[in-house]
């Protein structure tokens, strides 16, 4: 089966709309679907809840999503590196879901899984747990934290074979295998798409079955959130 898209546009073309739960890849900068992100900014749907470790920067990444007021709330771990996003906030305009980053990866591990609901001790005693189950275990407090299942999950792999088989960039893996699995509706960017049946088996990172839809992105900006440098 070719799940392979001629562009972002294409891909994400009777899939996305407003008021939906969408779920994105990467690490900061690192590992971002930039080409889907734009697609998505291109769509002018709104009212979105987004799942993302970060909401990028200022003007890139998911930041471009917040300047065009698409988003309405955030479900991230880290947010320091987007002024826009911290005015927003701040001022009421956008919801927040502050989560810790391991945390945050289990609840969509555990979506991806088929697992409704896990204990962590993570936030316990701390305003994460307002709200939430406490339970007891061996004498210690856990939180009880739900699994996150997204409507549409955003992906950058390195590579695909047209049945949607994924291999990633070494630490570009970050979240995504993550966010792949718990969607309902999974599409991925790559940078270069090759064969069904080319791909060492062993080498795959996350099998076809998570994945919907693929687009090619083989130049992507791959820009540095912080370039640090030493003196000479």
């Amino acid at each position: 089966m070719d799940k392979v898209y001629a562009n972002a546009h294409a891909a994400l073309q009777g899939i996305v709309a407003d008021g939906m739960t969408i779920a994105v890849g990467g690490f900061g900068l690192c590992g971002i679907p930039e080409a889907l992100i734009a697609g998505l900014r291109d769509s002018g749907v709104k009212q979105l809840t987004c799942i993302s470790n970060n909401a990028g920067v200022d003007g890139f990444g998911l930041g471009q999503l917040l300047e065009t007021r698409q988003i309405k709330k955030m479900i991230s771990s880290y947010v320091g590196e987007n002024k826009e996003f911290e005015r927003q906030y701040l001022s009421g305009e956008l919801e927040l879901e502050f989560t810790p980053q391991g945390t945050l990866a289990e609840k969509l591990r555990a979506g991806g899984a088929g697992i409704p609901a896990f204990f962590t001790r993570t936030g316990v005693g701390t305003i994460v747990a307002d709200g939430k189950e406490i339970r007891e275990f061996n004498g210690e407090q856990y939180v009880m934290e739900h699994a996150l299942l997204p409507d549409v999950s955003l992906v950058k792999a390195h590579v695909a074979d047209r049945s949607g088989n994924l291999i990633f960039n070494k630490t570009a893996r970050n979240f995504n295998p993550n966010v792949a699995m718990a969607g309902k509706l999974t599409v991925v960017e790559v940078e270069k798409v090759v064969e069904t049946g080319e791909l060492d088996p062993d080498s795959i990172h996350l099998p076809g079955i998570y994945v919907h839809r693929i687009v090619v992105n083989a130049s992507p900006e791959k820009r540095i959130e912080q370039r640090t440098v030493r003196s000479a």
